[in-house]
């Protein structure tokens, strides 16, 4: 706890050090009960503290976000909340009541807003609005959050199972976890959550590991379509032209390369920057992977696809605005995606396939699951796990070894 003369001034100057460890608090020098803390995400919010004129312990409620709210404004504002405290106005009381009627819609963009994407990646705040917007706020979004049933919840996951079976499951731990934050920020009563006992659907693992045929035959279409192109597809206009092939840009073919000798994950490929290719020392400095800063150890293949791409941007993976002042890095690669798939005889292959392949070769190759989860950036080692039944030659192979000496000891042939 720092006291502080809280200005516009030294507002700028905190929130320009290093972000704390912890969340930060500091107190205004003049008005007693006026603050604002800095969380260890490095977002500053501006309080107001006082003790009810009935006694009690201090309650505290925040007045907004620092960047929002102005100084002078949060000063003014503490200074109402103190004064209507000292009246016996409880504030915080009044704010408690006027949660306890927001909608489960509000309750959860409340959620995602003022704690995903203060605490998390920019790219969960933005899948759980997706999720808010396409699965729970059609059907449940309009109920009161306090007044939600765990039937109305079995029956929203019901309906939204008809059309995805997987993102409904994602949306109740999406309601689940805004009804946790919610109980412990006062937007509904402690340890009330519908969302809790819900039956999920059933999640089977749908990895699949490309045997080396597959590979090859991935390979020539990847040949094909960069050299001699795939066929357009004809209309049925009576003049158009019959025979056209359309080839695919070598950054297409070079991104799946890419995908396949890395192991690296899709949207970690399609957003490097060359700044961060090291190629003679043959590693990537990845800033802001899944699992944070990532360095990628480049095999000598690699390198060679890296060291073919031609460098139109700032991105290795170039997309429509490379080189514009706008560049943006590619979105996806679904449509040339399909069309590879299809002429390599692998239907239905998604490319998050090819990322459990590279796993699944090293595997075989018998390098052993802590390895591979480091090459691929695994945070934790459950999630490398998947793969030991791949891992069982090695295994095996381990085992011969050891039973083997075990056995000449024992006498044996």
């Amino acid at each position: 706890m720092a006291i502080i003369k809280i200005t516009a001034s030294a507002i700028t100057e905190v929130m320009g050090t290093a972000v704390p460890n912890k969340t930060t608090y500091y107190f205004d020098a003049d008005l007693a009960g006026f603050g604002f803390y800095r969380t260890a995400a490095g977002t500053g919010t501006f309080f107001a503290e006082y003790r009810p004129v009935a006694g009690g312990a201090k309650k505290r409620i925040k007045l907004g976000r620092v960047g929002t709210l102005k100084a002078n404004e949060a000063r003014e504002a503490a200074r109402k909340a103190i004064a209507h405290a000292s009246l016996g106005r409880d504030l915080a009381k009044d704010r408690s009541d006027e949660r306890a009627s927001v909608t489960v819609k509000s309750l959860v963009s409340t959620y995602i807003e003022d704690f995903v994407a203060a605490n998390k990646k920019a790219s969960s705040a933005e899948f759980y609005r997706i999720m808010l917007n396409k699965h729970i706020e059609p059907r449940i979004g309009s109920v009161k959050a306090v007044a939600l049933t765990r039937v109305e919840v079995q029956r929203a996951h019901g309906a939204m199972s008809k059309t995805a079976r997987i993102s409904a499951n994602r949306a109740m731990k999406l309601l689940s976890a805004a009804y946790g934050w919610g109980a412990k920020n006062g937007y509904v009563p402690d340890g009330f959550n519908p969302a809790t006992g819900v039956d999920l659907n059933k999640e089977e693992g749908r990895e699949r590991f490309l045997s080396l045929d597959e590979m090859a035959a991935l390979g020539e279409a990847m040949r094909n379509a960069e050299t001699i192109g795939f066929e357009a597809v004809v209309s049925d206009a009576k003049h158009a032209p019959k025979g056209q092939r359309n080839k695919m840009h070598p950054c297409i073919t070079g991104a799946i390369r890419l995908y396949m000798l890395t192991g690296m994950r899709l949207r970690e490929v399609l957003h490097l920057r060359w700044d961060e290719v090291d190629l003679q020392r043959g590693l990537l400095f990845l800033p802001d992977s899944k699992t944070g800063r990532k360095t990628v150890v480049l095999s000598r293949a690699a390198v060679d696809v890296l060291t073919d791409l031609p460098r139109i941007g700032v991105y290795v993976i170039a997309g429509e605005t490379a080189g514009l002042p706008d560049e943006k890095p590619r979105a996806d690669l679904k449509r040339p995606w399909v069309a590879i798939t299809k002429h390599a005889g692998l239907p239905g292959l998604r490319i998050h396939d090819l990322r459990h392949s590279f796993a699944s070769v090293g595997a075989w190759s018998g390098l052993g699951l802590p390895i591979i989860g480091k090459l691929l950036g695994h945070a934790d080692a459950k999630t490398t796990a998947r793969y030991a039944h791949v891992d069982a030659d090695s295994s095996r192979r381990a085992a011969d070894a050891i039973a083997g000496q075990i056995s000449a000891a024992l006498g044996g042939k």
